[in-house]
């Protein structure tokens, strides 16, 4: 699928995007190969926690915990620091936590993209004090431009150009989750 072609326009409402980064094809298999390493990195028996930031990694999500191949739980928790800018506000807003207990789980912290490091930040202290087995970060993209990150992904998909990006449930102003594949605007 090309950036200007009359089906990208018309799911991006006419809106031209600079380029698709990563096509629907190179996200499944990335998706897939991740699955499979998560479902290894921990022990049979030992309860594991995917808790995926909403909203944008639903998609990710969603697609990931189908390829972990063991018994699992799933929950979520809402954090924005963006609002509708295409910046970071740099104020992270816990807007929903998780109803499950953490403690004595494997926690893997779902995230779409890392970039300024702002919300993980904010996060991962926040998740520690609640007595979890181990917890790790689950990246799909990562823009390795944070200064003071805390702790960096144990799983990334794709190393991400210094864009912004849309799509596979990255969004500007609530627009484009829906594209299947990821691109720039």
């Amino acid at each position: 699928m090309m950036p200007d072609s009359a089906e990208t326009l018309q799911r991006t409402g006419g809106r031209q995007l600079a380029s698709i980064v990563y096509d629907e094809e190179t996200i499944a298999a990335r998706v897939a190969e991740m699955g499979q390493e998560i479902g290894r990195a921990y022990p049979e028996g030992e309860p594991l926690l995917v808790l995926g930031l909403l909203k944008g990694s639903f998609i990710f999500l969603s697609d990931l915990v189908r390829q972990i191949h063991r018994p699992l739980h799933v929950d979520f928790l809402v954090a924005s620091s963006y609002g509708s800018g295409t910046t970071t506000s740099g104020k992270v807003d816990l807007l929903y936590d998780p109803s499950t207990t953490l403690e004595n789980k494997h926690i893997v912290l779902v995230e779409d993209i890392v970039d300024s490091g702002t919300t993980l930040s904010r996060l991962i202290p926040m998740l520690e004090e609640r007595g979890p087995l181990s917890l790790e970060i689950c990246t799909l993209l990562h823009k390795h431009i944070a200064k003071n990150l805390i702790r960096e992904p144990k799983w990334v998909g794709f190393d991400a150009p210094h864009e912004f990006l849309i799509g596979y449930g990255l969004d500007h102003s609530e627009d484009f989750r829906n594209l299947p594949f990821i691109g720039s605007l």
